[in-house]
């Protein structure tokens, strides 16, 4: 008898401890598809209307999140299986390397310096520095016309700067709490261009409240490509490649281009030879 209740002792505490665990498991905020659990967390941005926006009604939208899903379907994933977590462009190496997102797709440009602390899949996009003006505006139609205009970028930003720098030295740069504030100043004629990359301003120009009322400039400042990053040395990089080339053979890729950036006559480069980048 004292044999049995010792028993029945043990495997009621092994059944507490493994409804411990996978109640851990279940609480976890950012599961990861290599644990074998059908979640997996990606990171985008929040804030980047036609590239990655959280919606007010909790939705996901824009190129990298249509980007995103696809391959996630192509590494077993369904819609619903995704965890989105926004990654601010200062924090996307540190959550790569605590295993905080499984990958991310967040206008991710591909640079010596990163490839240092993460790897890269694609690039899945080229995007360039460019300018947004009004679309009535005629005067800025070329780099060196940006010279006595009041230039607006984001704070923090190096985009307006390097136009100051290397292209239109008597810009008057006007630094902005964010891109939207910089839109509503450009609206109001309080600045006369907008500076980041093209794909971010069309996908702002993109928005129905905008329609009509801005351009690119076309000026093609620098070149930006766009990658997918992944934790160092992960195995995630050959097969996100082998996703995005399916994704741009089907037809899906130009889909998402037209989707996003068509309403801003985006010019976009065609899609990208993976694992080719652009200098």
């Amino acid at each position: 008898m004292k044999l049995h209740k010792v028993t029945v002792a043990a495997a009621a505490s092994l059944v507490l401890s493994l409804t411990a665990v996978g109640c851990g498991s279940d609480d976890s905020d950012n599961t990861s598809s290599s644990s074998g659990d059908e979640k997996i967390t990606i990171g985008i941005k929040f804030d980047q209307p036609g590239v990655g926006l959280k919606t007010p009604d909790g939705k996901y939208t824009g190129f990298d999140v249509d980007v995103a899903t696809y391959v996630a379907k192509e590494l077993g994933h369904d819609p619903g299986d995704i965890e989105w977590k926004e990654a601010k462009s200062a924090d996307r190496e540190t959550l790569l390397q605590r295993g905080d997102v499984d990958f991310i797709a967040a206008s991710y440009s591909i640079t010596p310096e990163r490839e240092k602390k993460v790897d890269f899949a694609g690039p899945y996009l080229l995007a360039h520095q460019d300018v947004l003006i009004r679309a009535d505006d005629d005067t800025i139609k070329k780099p060196e016309d940006l010279n006595n205009k009041k230039l607006c970028s984001v704070t923090g930003s190096t985009s307006a700067q390097n136009v100051k720098d290397k292209i239109a030295p008597k810009a008057q740069l006007q630094e902005y709490g964010g891109y939207s504030e910089c839109l509503t100043g450009l609206e109001n004629k309080v600045i006369d261009a907008l500076t980041t990359d093209d794909s971010i301003l069309a996908g702002y120009a993109a928005q129905p409240e905008f329609k009509g009322k801005f351009k690119l400039g076309g000026f093609k400042l620098s070149n930006e490509n766009y990658g997918i990053g992944v934790q160092k040395g992960s195995d995630l990089k050959d097969q996100i490649n082998t996703a995005l080339q399916k994704m741009v053979k089907d037809g899906s890729w130009d889909a998402a281009v037209e989707k996003n950036f068509g309403p801003a006559n985006y010019k976009n480069e065609p899609a990208p030879k993976i694992g080719v980048v652009v200098n």
